[in-house]
């Protein structure tokens, strides 16, 4: 070293330098007061062993210490930390799940092909199947508690499930199941840019029959209904990616069946299942086709999208009743036989519960 030796790091974050005198046997001395700094050493700094620069030790001659000139971070202050935005940080945790989660969905896609496939793998398919859908649901139910608050804080209602790929194990289960029902009519938002065909929104099956009460849009064919495995092409165009609104009602007595979207009647026919009661004790999905009894999903019939507000009644709503819905009236109905809440879902495979409110975020 010279008289005087100051060696500066790099600038850190922009802060103010911290001087330490230097000998040739120890660092000793304290470092400067915040914004001190400068040739020579920091502002209202003491020295051991070696003194000031500007002065001396009696008896005589001074030689000064080199000193060492570094730049240190200023950590946050807790009031620092206050100001942050919170419910940032929580999307910000939140995406990055969501982007881990769609990774880890993407490989399991390619592996339950390779499995379907028949190229290897676990020889008890049933079991790795288990295993993906808790692994998926885990990690959802971590994305969910981010939003517990804004869910204690909205009614059961004012939510959507989101179905964003087409597999055979994303769904969503609806607790409760049907009455024997003589008329029906079923309503719901959807919202789905899915080609071609939106898949099959619900599904819902009996001991004997699969095919009980179904919508369905598979491949390049129009929207259907199925009622006991009958038949009848609905009038919807809704893979546009924009919220629609629609309900198909029914009635056994000449099986009449009328189709509204967007509150407004769209098609009408007759002799779909007429004189056949829907019958009671069956098992309710949302997102599949189901070809066995809670089972038996094939993905190209899948639903890609987004879907809320689904309900049923067991009785055919008027036109007006259907405006109402449709432009979320303050007289609008929930279902009675089944309404959309919170509680009567179950979710599956890595389906979403999203916060929606009908008529604020459409379109």
């Amino acid at each position: 070293f010279g008289d005087t030796t100051q060696v500066v790091h790099p600038r850190v974050w922009g802060r103010s330098p911290t001087s330490f005198p230097l000998s040739s046997r120890s660092l000793r001395g304290s470092s400067a007061g915040p914004g001190g700094g400068g040739e020579g050493g920091g502002r209202g700094s003491s020295q051991k062993g070696g003194g000031d620069a500007s002065g001396g030790s009696p008896g005589g001659a001074t030689v000064p210490a080199p000193r060492l000139t570094v730049w240190f971070p200023r950590p946050c202050t807790p009031q620092q930390y206050s100001r942050l935005n919170s419910s940032s940080q929580t999307n910000s945790l939140k995406d990055l799940l969501q982007s881990k989660i769609d990774e880890l969905e993407r490989q399991v896609l390619s592996r339950v092909n390779t499995l379907e496939e028949g190229k290897g793998g676990p020889r008890n398919d049933t079991e790795e199947r288990v295993k993906i859908e808790t692994a998926l649901t885990s990690l959802h139910q971590r994305i969910s508690e981010l939003e517990k608050g804004q869910k204690d804080n909205r009614p059961g209602d004012k939510f959507q499930l989101t179905f964003p790929l087409r597999t055979n194990y994303m769904y969503a289960k609806v607790k409760k199941s049907l009455p024997e029902m003589y008329a029906f009519t079923v309503c719901m938002w959807l919202k789905s840019s899915a080609a071609p065909g939106v898949g099959t929104p619900f599904s819902y099956a009996v001991p004997g029959q699969a095919n009980e009460l179904v919508l369905i849009e598979w491949g390049n064919n129009p929207m259907e209904i199925l009622i006991n495995d009958k038949v009848a092409k609905l009038p919807f165009v809704i893979n546009d990616g924009k919220w629609h609104h629609i309900c198909v009602t029914w009635t056994t007595r000449d099986g009449v069946w009328e189709a509204y979207q967007d509150g407004t009647q769209g098609g009408s026919g007759e002799n779909l299942a007429p004189y056949h009661p829907i019958k009671p004790q069956g098992v309710l999905v949302l997102g599949q086709e189901q070809d066995t009894l809670g089972g038996g999903f094939d993905a190209t019939q899948a639903f890609v999208g987004e879907l809320a507000h689904f309900n049923i009644w067991d009785r055919k709503l008027t036109p007006g009743e259907v405006y109402n819905l449709a432009t979320c009236s303050t007289k609008a109905l929930s279902g009675n036989v089944i309404a959309w809440a919170e509680s009567h879902i179950e979710i599956y495979g890595g389906a979403t519960k999203w916060t929606f409110e009908a008529c604020r975020q459409i379109n």
